[in-house]
C-alpha cells in the first residue's frame, strides 16, 4: 500500500504546471475527464461530491423567468396585464406580446412568477415558467 501521507506532500509541492500535466495524464490512464476544477489540497473523497452538490443547486432553484409562448384570443388583454407586471409602456409591451417567444420576466421569485402566469392565463394566453 502507499505511502499516503508521503503522497499528500508530493501532490502538494506541485506547481500549477506539474498539476495541470498530472491532471491530463490522470485522465488519459484512467479514460475519465475532470468535470469540475479541484483546489489544491482536496481529498479525493470529495470529488465524488462535487457533482451531488450541483445537482442540489438546481434542486433549489430560487430564480425564475416569465416567457410568454402564445397570446390567445384576447391580445388586449394581455397587453394589459403585460404592462400591468412590468415596466413597459404600451408599445414595448405590444412589441413583447407580438413577438412570441418573449421573456417577460427574469430572475424573478418562484411567486411572483407563478402570480405573472396565472394573471396571464387568465387572459387568455400561454405562458411557461422556467
Amino acid at each position: 500500500m502507499a505511502d499516503l501521507q508521503k503522497l499528500v506532500e508530493e501532490l502538494s509541492a506541485l506547481t500549477v504546471m506539474e498539476a495541470a500535466e498530472l491532471k491530463k495524464m490522470l485522465e488519459e490512464t484512467w479514460g475519465v475527464e475532470a468535470s469540475a476544477p479541484m483546489a489544491m489540497g482536496m481529498p479525493m473523497m470529495a470529488m465524488g461530491a462535487a457533482p451531488a452538490a450541483a445537482a442540489e443547486e438546481e434542486e433549489e432553484k430560487t430564480e425564475f423567468d416569465v416567457v410568454l409562448t402564445d397570446i390567445g384570443p384576447k391580445k388586449i388583454e394581455v397587453i394589459k396585464v403585460v404592462r400591468s407586471l412590468t415596466s413597459l409602456g404600451l408599445k414595448e409591451a405590444k412589441d413583447a406580446v407580438e413577438n412570441i417567444p418573449s421573456t417577460l420576466m427574469e430572475a424573478v421569485t418562484k411567486d411572483a412568477a407563478n402570480d405573472a402566469k396565472s394573471k396571464l392565463e387568465a387572459a387568455g394566453a400561454s405562458v411557461d415558467v422556467k
